[in-house]
């Protein structure tokens, strides 16, 4: 439990104490945030705000994951680690994003194309990586597993080695997708991003409580590293915690496509080591309300010459039908808080239902 605790402290305090510094220095290089030209007008304002705070959030994660680690004298895990590569190397896809965009002074920086193949090789190789290294508690489990997952392994459901690989970029690009699409509006991501990242914080804590190794029973959970996992969770929290200070309304830094990617990652990377992958549709039910606005409208428009929303992603909706954006980001946190609750609700139900409480 103090692990989990020093990460989120740490994290947390670099967060908050490193996020104006990053300001400075991208205000002085003119690394300013570029506005849709088709967007509300309300937002043409901003134009010019720091952007890719996202590294910041990245750097604090792993500061508050190294310090938890030093103080405690223990070593990281595969599965820690992993999830860490992938919020790293998403952040990566998005850094390079971001800078293209302030280079060129352009709202679009790499094509759909090269976007998608930068998180293609990311997903694979950690999906790849994943399903090697053998070890913690239980010797014979590896970082995720190749079965399907909603609140733990089904069984019967077995993807395979390369079906895993697949359903591995299929999450990651998914999710991290999700959380892109959600940051248009003043630490709505970041926010959302908070809760999703506490709930895998009790989720893990519980996997490890009742983990097969050390208290075998019907409703014992086979993760490899569920306390390590939930240090990750706690870190990323708590730098999501410390960057909102200063990304709430209004915005004095935009974390970017490399802090939205990062954050997508790092989300797919805790569902599918702790065996939750399917879980976290509900978790993170804001991201996943924001991606089908925008595949609906696509495909109204392309389909019917007909737009459902006045525009997508659908917080962009409510904007342009007169809602004050800080009403719009305390309704969306709202509904991302009861997706959490919901989710936990599930999870906690599940286990329950295995066997008497211990």
């Amino acid at each position: 439990m103090r692990d989990i605790l020093v990460a989120a402290m740490g994290s947390l305090i670099v967060s908050l104490v490193g996020t104006p510094l990053a300001i400075r220095l991208f205000r002085s290089r003119g690394y300013g945030q570029l506005i849709r030209e088709d967007g509300p007008t309300s937002h043409h304002t901003k134009r010019g705000t720091p952007t890719m705070g996202g590294t910041v959030i990245i750097a604090a994660t792993i500061s508050g994951y190294t310090v938890a680690h030093l103080v405690l004298l223990s070593g990281p895990t595969a599965s820690a680690v992993l999830v860490l590569f992938l919020m790293t190397g998403l952040g990566l896809v998005g850094f390079l994003d971001d800078y293209i965009k302030i280079r060129k002074q352009r709202s679009l920086g790499l094509n759909k194309t090269t976007k998608l193949v930068g998180q293609a090789v990311v997903a694979v190789v950690f999906g790849v990586l994943a399903l090697h290294f053998p070890g913690g508690g239980l010797v014979h489990l590896t970082p995720v597993s190749s079965h399907l997952s909603f609140v733990r392994d089904y069984p019967g459901l077995v993807l395979g080695t390369v079906g895993f690989v697949i359903w591995a970029y299929l999450m990651v690009s998914a999710t991290s997708n999700g959380v892109n699409l959600t940051d248009g509006l003043d630490g709505l991501a970041s926010g959302a991003a908070v809760m999703v990242f506490a709930a895998y914080v009790v989720i893990s804590f519980w996997e490890f409580k009742n983990g097969c190794g050390s208290a075998p029973g019907p409703g014992c959970y086979h993760v490899r590293d569920p306390l390590d996992l939930a240090t990750v969770a706690s870190a990323a929290m708590g730098a999501c915690f410390g960057f909102l200070w200063w990304n709430a309304s209004p915005a004095r830094v935009f974390m970017g496509d490399t802090g939205s990617l990062a954050l997508g990652g790092t989300l797919a990377g805790l569902a599918m080591t702790t065996r939750t992958e399917l879980l976290l549709v509900i978790l993170g039910g804001l991201f996943v309300v924001e991606t089908l606005s925008v595949i609906i409208q696509v495909v109204a428009f392309r389909g019917f010459r007909r737009r459902v929303f006045n525009m997508a992603p659908v917080h962009h909706h409510f904007e342009l039908g007169g809602w004050n954006e800080n009403t719009v980001i305390v309704r969306f946190w709202i509904i991302a808080g009861l997706a959490v609750a919901f989710g936990l609700g599930v999870f906690y139900a599940e286990f329950l239902s295995r066997g008497p409480l211990r």
